[in-house]
């Protein structure tokens, strides 16, 4: 596991993902022109309040890696 800290939605956040997670999310991000931190916060803030952030990203992952849209 990897932790990685940042700033969202002003208030800082740490995140702890397989490095595997880490490299699609960044590749993602690099895809859509934004930076790690701006990607997050919108993951962050499209989420369930079931779901944790952690998980959130990982789905993300997964969807992108699958080519499908994201969930509404």
């Amino acid at each position: 596991m990897e932790k990685r800290s940042m700033t969202i939605a002003g208030h800082r956040t740490s995140v702890a993902l397989e490095a595997e997670f880490w490299t699609a999310i960044e590749a993602l991000a690099a895809r859509r022109g934004l930076s790690l931190a701006a990607l997050v916060a919108e993951i962050d803030g499209a989420r369930s309040p079931a779901r944790n952030l952690a998980s959130a990203l990982r789905v993300a992952a997964l969807i992108d890696a699958a080519g499908s849209p994201p969930p509404a």
